[in-house]
């Protein structure tokens, strides 16, 4: 869902507007930043943001007896190389040298349907290749989903790990690491869902008796990828809360996988706090007709949070303001299409910003709470909470797509702030979902959307760094490609920031055919070395 790459691509769109005048979709550079009024970090760009991709063919380093079997992974030997790609070679620019930079480790996440919905390991001996190929360069370890929608499937507390111990007990005789998601919600229906892996089978059909337990638009289409906040402390599920039942389905994965966190080998457990597991409303479904660049709806229109927004309301002294907007456009509106969005809309009146405050708190709420638990689940163990960037609509005063997302982020306000607070408060890292690819295709197809996505990304990083959060990323997107993986690098290892910070660590997505091509396993290869801070020869792209 999220796409986007350098803004540096892209020139600044500069006719001279008032802070007011947002309807005609533009402001200078020097409005902009006035509006603001973040007061982020912008590191210097780059010269190869703007360059085209070029191939560069590094060493592999090889076990001698693995290293038939690693070139038969990766397409081919390496040294197949034709005058015709020679010739092709574009022109070159210098690259940045990251050698003797921090040390960032680097993860690559398994594929989605490596565990089946038996709970068994998909083809555990062409894995074994894979990661064998991935222990050859050095790659620090993986990460993979735990489904709920799989361990619990069935009946309430029965959990069968047995697919996944396999899985980290092969992992664990390579020397890898693991990055464990505890993933309570649905896989399929996403961008770059190759499988459907629903909620359990106990939840669904409560479900379908009580719909209230899911995301609900105004028009009262539910959302079953992942359970309504609104449940967090309601006994509806079969007698125990939501908070309930994500805290016994961590306790029981903590004690069945000891033994790895004894020995180190679990490294960090990311916690899922909503939809793709991220902290999040549902607000953009593509199942319910939604496309880039719109705005998205609200989704708390259950009965359950409907009742928190009531008691909210009449706790303020206004009643009457316990309801949605009604002037909030849908799923592919403009923000200057409606009457809430646009330059000196609702979303700034006293209702607007009660009810923003509300819906973003309840989304904040939410995240203390899951990782309060997850804390305690495992204590002395990294955690980490996943945020995605909502970057279209950010050049506008209203920050719309963020608003519906539940990030109260307009251009006078801070929306980060007390997310990043919660996790520093619980001890979690900020995983977050960098959005480093497609901008200049997005923003050429889609230049009314506003979109931003490195002042945003730098925005919330920063927010995070200046209460001393670690940071740690992922791609949203498959990259294989020079320009991709140094816009990456740039942003785990900002070249002027004054402090030095960087990525706690970074995760690739994904394991696949795609990556195991030779030409795009040895751009990874030379990826991996810049990341571990080495040197490699040609710094050209």
């Amino acid at each position: 869902m999220v796409t986007s790459s350098s803004s540096h691509m892209v020139s600044q769109q500069t006719p001279s507007t008032s802070l007011r005048g947002v309807s005609s979709g533009y402001r200078s550079s020097v409005e902009y930043n006035t509006c603001q009024m973040k007061g982020v970090f912008m590191p210097t760009p780059s010269p190869y943001d703007l360059s085209p991709i070029a191939q560069s063919q590094p060493s592999l380093v090889e076990d001698g007896r693995e290293q038939t079997e690693i070139q038969s992974h990766i397409g081919g030997p390496v040294d197949a190389v034709s005058d015709k790609q020679i010739a092709d070679v574009p022109p070159k620019l210098p690259e940045r040298d990251f050698s003797g930079t921090p040390y960032v480790p680097v993860y690559v996440m398994l594929p989605l349907g490596v565990i089946n919905l038996k709970c068994e390991l998909i083809d555990p001996d062409g894995l074994l290749k894979q990661l064998r190929v991935l222990k050859s360069i050095n790659v620090d370890g993986v990460m993979v989903d735990c489904w709920w929608g799989i361990v619990e499937a069935h009946t309430p507390q029965d959990y069968n790990w047995n697919g996944y111990k396999k899985l980290f007990q092969m992992v664990s005789e390579l020397k890898l690491k693991l990055q464990v998601v505890m993933s309570f919600h649905e896989c399929g229906g996403n961008v770059g869902d190759d499988v459907c892996i629903p909620l359990p089978h106990w939840v669904a059909e409560i479900g379908r008796i009580n719909p209230h337990i899911f995301f609900t638009d105004r028009e009262g289409r539910r959302n079953p990828e992942c359970l309504s906040w609104g449940i967090d402390k309601e006994r509806v599920l079969r007698g125990r809360t939501a908070l309930e039942v994500y805290f016994d389905y961590m306790r029981s994965f903590r004690v069945e996988f000891d033994e790895f966190f004894q020995n180190g080998v679990i490294s960090m457990v990311v916690v899922g706090l909503g939809p793709c597991g991220e902290l999040r409303y549902p607000s953009c479904p593509v199942k319910h007709g939604w496309r880039y660049p719109g705005i998205g709806e609200f989704q708390c229109y259950d009965q359950y949070l409907l009742k928190n927004l009531r008691k909210a309301s009449e706790a303020r002294g206004h009643s009457f303001w316990a309801r949605g907007p009604d002037n909030a456009g849908s799923y592919n509106s403009r923000p200057h299409e409606t009457g809430f969005f646009c330059d000196g809309g609702d979303y700034n009146g006293y209702y607007g910003r009660f009810f923003l405050n509300w819906y973003s708190q309840v989304l904040v709420d939410h995240g203390d709470r899951v990782l309060s638990l997850a804390k305690l689940a495992f204590e002395g163990t990294c955690i980490g909470a996943k945020l995605s960037g909502f970057h279209w609509w950010y050049k506008t005063a209203s920050h719309a797509a963020e608003l519906t997302a539940g990030f109260y982020n307009p251009c006078n306000r801070d929306g980060y702030a007390a997310i990043v607070a919660t996790l520093k408060k619980n001890g979690a890292v900020l995983n977050f979902a960098s959005a480093e690819l497609h901008t200049l295709e997005r923003q050429e197809e889609f230049s009314e959307a506003l979109a931003d996505p490195d002042g945003l990304m730098w925005q919330v990083m920063n927010a995070a760094w200046d209460v001393c959060t670690p940071v740690a990323s992922e791609n949203t997107l498959p990259c294989h490609d020079r320009v991709g993986y140094n816009k990456i690098l740039d942003n785990a290892k900002p070249l002027s920031d004054p402090d030095g910070r960087h990525f706690l660590s970074f995760s690739y997505l994904r394991l696949g055919l795609g990556l195991m091509e030779r030409e795009n396993f040895m751009e990874f290869e030379r990826f991996v070395k810049r990341m571990h801070g080495e040197a490699v020869l040609d710094l050209q792209v």
